[in-house]
């Protein structure tokens, strides 16, 4: 989601583990919350592709992941291409503490759960409005759900390209969310007689639009950019040197047994 299929995993580099040995219980019931949490995600990332594609996402937003799918593969084969090397552990890009769980799970909640009861909500209501204004939000949101995943369990894919994944989908969400709070603050009024019921519904609707802007705002800027994306170039260069070294160190070494064997043929 914010990179979290690709970053998470038990505790910051150079850190001692914030889930020591005599807590066994906290890790289990920490694995087993993000565990679900990604099998909820993909179960509703169908769910949403199904009625997404009913005619309520733009054209350009439609387009977007299929651009981003070529980019990311041409990335993978030119730019940072893998040497085979990548083993599930060196894929583990950013060591998530517990706090940064609790955002991710709060990420969700407010990217993922309370849009996709908003739409739903909507349907029910008959508000054409509300399911055209969040609908392109989910639906990206829900193309980067699926392609962290498919990758992260690849080693075609190295680490700057899989980090670029959230990094791409966050950036063009953006834009959409500015596309929701203008459609729910500046072309959605409420009617001055209108029931409490509608009015929470109207300010539920503006307050999750202006949620998810800032959310993902202080994620591209204060964590993906700062953060993650460095990570993982760091992670990838420095895969790249210990293999040249290695190679190098393979040629001296069959050099010397060369010379070796010339010599003792020499004897």
């Amino acid at each position: 989601m914010s990179g979290v299929s690709l970053a998470v995993a038990s505790t910051p580099p150079g850190s001692e583990p914030e889930t020591k040995p005599h807590h066994p219980q906290q890790a289990a019931a920490v694995g087993s919350v993000m565990g679900s949490l990604r099998v909820i995600e993909l179960q509703l990332v169908a769910f949403i592709m199904v009625f997404s594609a009913s005619g309520l996402v733009p054209l350009l937003d439609l387009i977007f992941p299929a651009f981003a799918s070529v980019y990311i593969l041409v990335l993978s084969r030119f730019a940072f291409p893998s040497r085979g090397t990548n083993s599930s552990a060196s894929q583990q890009i950013f060591h998530g503490s517990r706090m940064f769980r609790l955002y991710v799970i709060v990420g969700t909640a407010i990217g993922l759960f309370l849009p996709l009861a908003y739409v739903l909500g909507g349907f029910a209501r008959g508000d054409d409005h509300a399911v055209r204004s969040a609908t392109p939000h989910l639906f990206l949101l829900s193309c980067q759900i699926l392609t962290e995943n498919i990758i992260s369990g690849l080693s075609l894919f190295t680490p700057p390209v899989r980090a670029l994944v959230p990094l791409l989908y966050t950036v063009r969400r953006i834009f959409v969310d500015i596309d929701w709070i203008n459609d729910v603050w500046l072309l959605k009024s409420l009617p001055a007689n209108a029931h409490y019921k509608d009015a929470a519904w109207y300010w539920f609707g503006r307050n999750l639009a202006v949620a998810n802007l800032v959310y993902f705002s202080i994620n591209l800027f204060g964590f993906l950019i700062p953060r993650f994306l460095p990570r993982a170039f760091k992670r990838y260069f420095q895969e790249m040197g210990e293999i040249s070294a290695k190679i190098v160190e393979d040629k001296r070494s069959a050099t010397v047994n060369i010379t070796q064997q010339a010599d003792k043929k020499k004897d």
